[in-house]
């Protein structure tokens, strides 16, 4: 199924429906994992938009993805109370393991993304691997789950 008939069809489903694009984007991205270049025309005319204002929700938006993640995805927490209890270190970390925020590694392997709250904040820092949300992760933690996630 092409990109044109995976939005229309998600499209259709939500039509005569107020403020429809984020819903539709969101389902957009669940099915193909990622808001393709090529569906921003046909959201504009789906939702008599222009190109700019739908591209401009999708670029606003960290959620939405403009380029497919890798096959695990490490989303640290940086919201304040993580921050306060050292998401900076596990930040830092990953960029020493030669790992950056809002990257995918060149094999496809591992995107890693910040997000401001995964709703652990008792037990930050926080992270969440493909969906598994980890409290009271350290740097050596962190270590060992990106070594676990990434191994076959």
């Amino acid at each position: 199924m092409t990109v044109e008939n995976v939005v229309r069809r998600v499209a259709a489903g939500h039509r005569g429906e107020r403020g429809a694009l984020l819903p539709v984007l969101h389902a957009v991205q669940a099915e193909l994992g990622f808001i393709p270049q090529e569906a921003i025309p046909v959201l504009a005319d789906e939702f008599n938009l222009s190109r700019a204002d739908v591209h401009g929700v999708v670029t606003f938006y960290h959620d939405f993805r403009r380029e497919p993640a890798g096959r695990t995805v490490v989303r640290i927490c940086r919201a304040e109370a993580c921050q306060a209890l050292g998401a900076a270190e596990l930040v830092e970390y990953a960029r020493a393991a030669g790992l950056s925020l809002g990257e995918t590694t060149p094999d496809g392997a591992l995107t890693l993304e910040q997000v401001f709250c995964l709703g652990n904040c008792a037990l930050g820092p926080a992270l969440e691997i493909d969906g598994r949300l980890h409290g009271r992760v350290g740097p050596a933690e962190l270590g060992a789950l990106l070594e676990g996630a990434v191994s076959p």
